[in-house]
């Protein structure tokens, strides 16, 4: 029972196009912990991506502001960014300001 309803869902999602298998490594790449830590990855294309995505990809990150792309010999690429500023930064917060309050209060042991 439990595989009829296995192979049921795998059939109702659709299948990735090559652009979006593409994006989605590209963004884990680049997501991963090592990466950030850096703030450098290479990614490298595969045999299975085409040119088209694979361009699109590429014009996507070049219009990205603070993005260094570094074309490799071997069709790779590599992708620096600098660490974000206070100005980069969006923060929105409601703040309570009885919590704020109580939050500067003492401990009382």
């Amino acid at each position: 029972m439990a595989a009829v309803l296995e192979d049921t869902s795998m059939a109702a999602r659709p299948e990735l196009t090559g652009m979006e298998r593409l994006g989605l490594r590209v963004s884990a790449m680049i997501n991963s912990p090592l990466a950030q830590l850096g703030r450098r990855v290479l990614i490298h294309r595969l045999y299975t991506d085409s040119d088209q995505d694979w361009e699109a990809i590429m014009e996507l990150l070049a219009e990205t502001d603070g993005l260094d792309m570094t074309f490799c010999d071997d069709g790779s690429v590599i992708l620096q960014w600098d660490a974000p500023t206070n100005d980069d930064r969006v923060i929105e917060r409601e703040v309570d300001l009885d919590l704020v309050r109580h939050e500067e209060e003492e401990a009382p042991f």
